[in-house]
């Protein structure tokens, strides 16, 4: 087991590497937010509204997808906000040091241009399964817009390489963080967190994306708001440490740290590292999962979709990532070392409160991001088992998937997390390809719409009129579909 063990963490060094995966994730944001004229930043504020406030396209209907919008929202933030925005920011900075929170914060920023993109190519490329049901993201939209060999290569690695990631970022590290913070809190065996867990996440997900979307629907905003919440609290508590804290983040990305407590320094090289490995894990921008959500929203147009799932990445990383970090720092917890990087934030809590019952906050809210991922996950993980096997293979997927929910909960962290980021990184190389293939489609495509809709309060008659007579393969693609999903 050693020896694996070090087998997948040279692995996991190669892939997260300053030469391979770390820069293709950050240039393919920085070139779509360049082919895009910085979409994430003029149209974050209209984004916003139309993701959490109109919540829904005026005129759509339930032919247009399985899922309301805000459904969509929800159940991608359900995937995203996770135990990546508790464990795995505290991961990083006890590796890479404060520093790596800013390169958190780059991948995040960046990355919206990437969760732009690949949300407006699954819903442009969107299918209905043999049940009735729609579907898309990578798998299909690699293959049907790239096409030829190349694009059914890209689409087919990107259905196992997802797969195989279920059972890391989507189940392994969630229960595993869960049955950790629930001992310490609690004192309850991990065991038993893993069979309880089982066995309710089985109950859900049998009921499928409308079951996980009413679900999500409901949790996802008590959770965000119940944590960043508590962490505003400490924040105030702490006004003049604040500065100092971001200081400290900004200077540090450049020059690495010094050790001091239980860390043992790193450099610029490992808070890069350790921030966009990290980074990636929390919002999973680029790396095409979100796409697959998106793809069953209800909308007018991909645009519209593309600008909320995009909000995803700045509510994960943008709010509720820096919540963490900055009260980490604040609290100097950072420093407790990576054997106990999964009660660091509780350690914080704790200390930033000034009380002995802060880490029960942290237990609940990343029980619940935790629960709420797994469930995202295991509708991302069957839309590709039924590309990859069919239909019929879905439910024994969703079994076995809850059944690892188990064996997660009380595997070794190291184990788990390292098996986690290469999952990410193969599952994300296809996709990051894919989006530079195609990022000229995306942009001009993104263009004619935003001429006809700027402040996007068009409703879908206007939408179908101003599109009827935008030609192109792509654009007749989405009106087949569209057809499709109105008629049957």
């Amino acid at each position: 087991m050693e020896a694996f063990a070090q087998f997948l963490n040279d692995l996991d060094s190669f892939v997260w590497g300053p030469f391979f995966l770390i820069p293709l994730l950050l240039g393919t944001g920085a070139w779509l937010t360049i082919r895009l004229g910085g979409l994430q930043f003029r149209k974050l504020f209209s984004a916003l509204r139309l993701a959490l406030v109109d919540r829904h396209d005026e005129g759509v209907d339930k032919s247009d997808g399985d899922i309301s919008q805000y459904q969509a929202l929800t159940t991608a933030l359900a995937a995203t906000v996770g135990t990546g925005n508790i464990v795995g920011v505290a991961t990083a900075l006890s590796v890479g040091g404060p520093g790596a929170l800013f390169w958190m914060w780059v991948t995040g920023l960046l990355g919206m241009a990437s969760k732009y993109s690949e949300a407006f190519l699954a819903v442009r490329f969107r299918h209905r399964d043999v049940s009735g049901d729609i579907t898309g993201g990578p798998q299909y939209y690699l293959k049907d817009a790239i096409g030829g060999r190349f694009g059914t290569f890209l689409a087919t690695f990107f259905s196992i390489a997802a797969v195989i990631a279920t059972f890391g970022i989507g189940n392994g590290t969630q229960a595993n963080s869960i049955a950790g913070n629930v001992e310490n809190s609690f004192g309850v065996p991990p065991w038993i967190t893993g069979v309880v867990l089982t066995i309710v996440t089985l109950i859900v997900l049998v009921g499928g994306i409308k079951s996980i979307g009413r679900v999500t629907a409901g949790f996802v905003p008590i959770m965000i708001v119940l944590y960043v919440g508590a962490s505003l609290i400490i924040l105030g508590m702490h006004l003049d440490a604040i500065p100092g804290a971001f200081a400290q983040v900004f200077s540090e990305a450049f020059s690495g740290t010094a050790a001091t407590g239980g860390f043992l320094g790193s450099t610029i090289v490992i808070a890069v590292q350790m921030g966009v490995a990290r980074g990636i894990f929390s919002n999973e921008s680029g790396m095409g999962s979100a796409a697959i959500a998106a793809a069953a929203a209800q909308t007018s147009h991909p645009t519209r979709q593309g600008l909320v799932s995009m909000t995803q990445t700045f509510i994960d990383t943008i709010i509720v990532v820096t919540m963490t970090g900055l009260v980490l720092v604040i609290t100097g917890t950072w420093t407790g070392g990576r054997a106990n990087a999964s009660t660091l934030t509780s350690q914080a809590f704790d200390a930033g409160l000034g009380v002995t019952w802060g880490h029960y906050i942290v237990t609940i809210a990343l029980m619940m991001f935790a629960y709420s991922t797994i469930l995202g996950w295991c509708y991302y993980g069957e839309r590709n088992v039924e590309k990859l096997f069919g239909r019929r293979w879905v439910m024994p997927y969703r079994v076995v998937f809850s059944l690892m929910v188990f064996v997660g909960a009380t595997l070794s962290l190291d184990l788990v997390w390292t098996f986690s980021d290469l999952a990410n990184g193969l599952m994300a190389m296809p996709n990051l390809i894919g989006l530079l293939l195609l990022s000229g489609l995306i942009a001009r495509e993104t263009k004619y719409y935003l001429d006809n809709d700027p402040k996007l309060r068009a409703n879908r008659d206007q939408v179908d009129t101003f599109m009827a007579g935008h030609e192109g393969a792509i654009d007749a693609h989405w009106h087949s579909v569209k057809g499709e999903a109105r008629h049957r």
